[in-house]
């Protein structure tokens, strides 16, 4: 079972977006929202944390496909 973590504190991160999406790419996913410790990358850009790897881009697109390539690798 795949796990992604979101933070839904920082303000690069549109948590109610990002978790729409995210159950779109795998609807069995567990889904953690809170404090990622991530804060510092959080200010300015999104991310998630896919099965303990962070995907992070500019754009939260980026970061879907990026989610994408972790899954299928």
């Amino acid at each position: 079972m795949n796990e992604f973590k979101v933070c839904d504190i920082c303000e690069a991160v549109d948590s109610e977006s990002m978790i729409k999406r995210l159950k779109e790419i795998d609807p069995e996913a567990e889904i953690v929202v809170g404090c990622t410790g991530f804060c510092g990358i959080g200010a300015t850009k999104p991310f998630v944390i896919v099965n303990g790897i962070p995907a992070i881009a500019v754009t939260e697109d980026e970061v879907i496909n990026k989610v994408k390539e972790i899954l299928n690798n």
